[in-house]
């Protein structure tokens, strides 16, 4: 084989990978609401459920998977663009990433899927073990909704993200493409 060749299969395999990191850091849009749960930090505040947020509304839902102990919904006060990962700190949402990419995908969110738990999906049941790439069947997505806007896949991940006052930032578990987005 050429160094051309082997260079050209090389940067395909590069641009596979890429697209595939890409499309599971992804899900489709969901119809179910999200558990409503208190803030449990002095920095959440309850605006969430009393009326509109000024700050930024930080949701968590276990989605397909129904763990209740994991869905949440705050609003968290910022006044200026903010690191998503800084607000979902900020809102009490522990987030855990895999041993192959520790910060760059979440695995975990407050625990869920636990490492013994049996996700049921088409093809039988899966366990998460948080080593590499999520099951592209069965992993969390991250969404921004601006204030007056639809629910939209993030374009950046957890440590780069920046959202703002009035936008709402969700957690989202998807199992075999249910839920498909968050509610509106």
């Amino acid at each position: 084989m050429t160094l051309t060749k082997i260079r050209t299969a090389a940067a395909s395999s590069l641009a596979a990978a890429g697209l595939l990191f890409t499309l599971a850091a992804c899900s489709a849009p969901a119809a179910t609401q999200p558990t409503t749960a208190p803030a449990t930090t002095a920095a959440a505040s309850s605006s969430a459920a009393s009326g509109p947020c000024t700050g930024v509304k930080v949701i968590v839902d276990s989605g397909a998977l129904k763990q209740d102990a994991a869905d949440k919904s705050v609003c968290v006060p910022v006044d200026a663009p903010t690191a998503a990962s800084k607000v979902l700190e900020e809102a009490d949402v522990k987030t855990e990433g895999t041993t192959q990419y520790p910060t760059e995908l979440v695995c975990r969110v407050n625990g869920v899927p636990a490492a013994d738990f049996d996700i049921t999906h088409k093809a039988g049941t899966y366990k998460e073990e948080c080593t590499g790439m999520p099951a592209a069947f069965a992993y969390w997505s991250l969404w921004v909704k601006p204030d007056a806007g639809a629910w939209e896949y993030a374009q950046e991940g957890l440590a780069t993200l920046q959202v703002s006052p009035g936008q709402s930032l969700e957690l989202l578990f998807t199992v075999d493409g249910e839920p498909a987005a968050p509610a509106a």
